[in-house]
């Protein structure tokens, strides 16, 4: 069967058509057909105004148009649509939710926090790993930062904090927001020993590219202080032109290596892995488990 996902976040919109099928146990099998992703930017408006301005509405608008093209283009009848911290915090989110619906027939779900946060350890990339140690999955987005906590074969905390490179950009985040975010880190990691950290979204992809690292091998805290220290000494341009980065991306990567190291450092977390998934990754292996739930996998 096909699925599709569709991630509304603060910075870009991704749309993720997967093929799933199942192995001789019956276990599922999810093969990644496409990923289109379009830097809509929402918190550049919302961070600032409140709001989503026409030029960014009428963007979304033809970008869930053509989405809609794909995911008929692909054959896939079941679809989950979702918004993150962006269009939480958007006062006129709603209309373009009912407009978008109107004109596509696609239906967006706003998700909070914390449930952006489950479903980014749908991916269960920590259950793969060794027992001895615990997990820290850490998802940097636009407007929020999602941390899960594994220990023990076990979902120790979720928590959604709203710091994000976007915001950091705008010099929305205070001292205060920091601190609330260090205080929780270090008392709900207390005595877990040997953490290590999971890194999620595109910017923590493309620092694990510019590595060279092979695929399953970690980035330790180090090298990304040393990557946050030599990617902020350049300007935006020559960012854009040393690391062959697009412009949506040379400029929010600095701000989420500082909230990687800051997390990291707090955790006591010496490593990262970078599975290379996300918010989409999660979103279609939850609506292939409701669907398994109603006897449907085909």
């Amino acid at each position: 069967m096909r699925l599709a996902a569709i991630d509304i976040g603060s910075n870009a919109a991704r749309l993720l058509i997967t093929e799933v099928s199942l192995d001789r146990e019956g276990n599922p099998l999810f093969n990644k057909l496409n990923l289109v992703r379009v830097p809509l930017r929402l918190g550049f408006d919302v961070f600032e105004k409140g709001e989503i301005s026409k030029e960014k509405r009428g963007m979304v608008l033809q970008t869930m148009k053509a989405y809609g093209h794909l995911i008929n283009a692909y054959g896939v009848k079941n679809v989950i649509a979702c918004a993150t911290s962006a269009m939480r915090d958007a006062s006129n989110s709603s209309d373009l939710i009912r407009k978008v619906k109107l004109e596509t027939g696609l239906e967006i779900e706003i998700i909070s926090g914390d449930l952006e946060a489950s479903l980014i350890y749908e991916n269960h990339v920590a259950e793969h790993m060794d027992t001895e140690h615990s997990y820290l999955y850490i998802d940097v987005g636009g407007g929020s930062t999602e941390l899960t906590f594994f220990a023990d074969g076990k979902l120790v905390f979720k928590q959604s904090f709203n710091i994000g490179t976007i915001r950091l950009l705008k010099d929305m985040v205070d001292e205060r927001k920091w601190d609330e975010m260090k205080d929780f880190i270090k008392v709900k990691t207390k005595g877990f020993k040997q953490i290590t950290a999971i890194g999620t979204g595109g910017n923590i992809n493309k620092v694990f590219s510019l590595s060279k690292k092979k695929d399953g091998k970690p980035l330790n805290l180090e090298l990304l202080k040393d990557y946050y220290k030599e990617i902020a000494s350049f300007s935006l341009e020559d960012r854009i032109n040393i690391y062959k980065l697009r412009e949506d991306r040379a400029d929010v990567i600095v701000p989420a290596l500082q909230i990687y190291i800051n997390v990291m450092r707090w955790a006591d977390a010496a490593e990262i892995y970078v599975p290379k998934i996300g918010l989409a990754d999660g979103l279609i292996q939850h609506l292939y488990y409701e669907l398994a739930a109603k006897g449907i996998t085909s």
